[in-house]
């Protein structure tokens, strides 16, 4: 299981790759702007001087590649160089392929925004789907593992945001002197990391509930025969009927908040305080509403992506 687990998870990081190179082939090269990270820079140098993008991420990502994979994670290099190889093999295959049919721009430039809107949602997918695989689309998130090795105190997401800033300025520039690929650069970096954020903490998130009742074990073994997740109780007091209460913590999966309000709801002189969690630590299943065990797809690895 574990191994059809792994072959599963190369093939899926191989697919997204040929996504995000076919992202790159409609969205962004038709559009004339630099995306955010190194292939932003190499996308740059393409539109100068006409050397693939496929062949410029490939040569700059190998010696940055074989310093993660000795100072970092030898799977995490091992599968991100899955990702950049097919990525950059993908560009110089498609760069042959006239896809003028499928490729999104206008002859005067109205709503050429949609280009960036479309590829920065694809890529954030593609991203979301890398860091679930344990594994970096390559360049600036080699750097940033290097440097968050050597120094964890140290913020990545500045060094990130340094780069693609000057990634955005240096945009300016290169497309003829032109504001509009630096605001679209903005504009594909925001969305990438609002959409991978997005997706990343979906898997994460659950519901909190505080419930103040006089029923507590009845509820408690409600909650855990139906939801598989237990509670946590805590002696109260009603400083208004001077009444003593019982409070039960409960954090369950997204999908069953319905049915802990269902039971809530059912029992008499009590109500509940209902908080959604960022993110949960320690020992916490993913679970069904039915309470069985959500499976998981991809091959985590060694779980050393930032």
């Amino acid at each position: 299981m574990k191994t059809m687990r792994k072959v599963l998870t190369y093939f899926v990081i191989a697919a997204v790759a040929f996504l995000s190179a076919v992202n790159y082939e409609i969205f962004i090269f038709p559009n004339e702007f630099a995306p955010s990270g190194i292939n932003g820079i190499c996308t740059m140098i393409q539109y100068v001087t006409g050397i693939s993008v496929g062949y410029l991420s490939l040569l700059i990502n190998i010696p940055l590649a074989l310093w993660c994979y000795f100072e970092v994670s030898k799977p995490v290099a091992l599968r991100s160089m899955v990702y950049v190889g097919v990525f950059s093999l993908a560009l110089v295959i498609l760069d042959k392929v006239d896809l003028s049919a499928f490729a999104y721009a206008t002859e005067n430039g109205t709503s050429k925004i949609l280009g960036p809107l479309v590829g920065g949602i694809i890529q954030g997918f593609v991203f979301s789907i890398l860091a679930k695989s344990s594994a970096y689309s390559g360049g600036t998130d080699f750097v940033s593992a290097i440097v968050h090795k050597r120094n964890p105190m140290r913020s990545v997401y500045g060094i990130s945001f340094i780069m693609n800033t000057c990634i955005a300025i240096c945009s300016y520039f290169v497309y003829d002197y032109k504001m509009e690929p630096v605001i679209l650069c903005i504009i594909y970096g925001y969305l990438s990391s609002s959409v991978v954020d997005r997706l990343m903490k979906s898997g994460r998130e659950a519901i909190c509930f505080e419930i103040i009742t006089e029923h507590p074990q009845e509820i408690s073994e409600e909650i855990i025969r139906k939801t598989r997740h237990t509670t946590t109780l805590i002696p109260a007091k009603g400083m208004y009927s001077g009444k003593e209460k019982s409070m039960l913590i409960c954090v369950v999966n997204k999908t069953q908040a319905a049915a802990v309000a269902r039971i809530c709801r059912s029992y008499p002189n009590t109500f509940a305080v209902m908080d959604p969690v960022g993110e949960v630590m320690g020992n916490f299943k993913d679970l069904k509403m039915d309470g069985s065990q959500v499976l998981h797809v991809l091959d985590s690895g060694d779980g050393k992506t930032l």
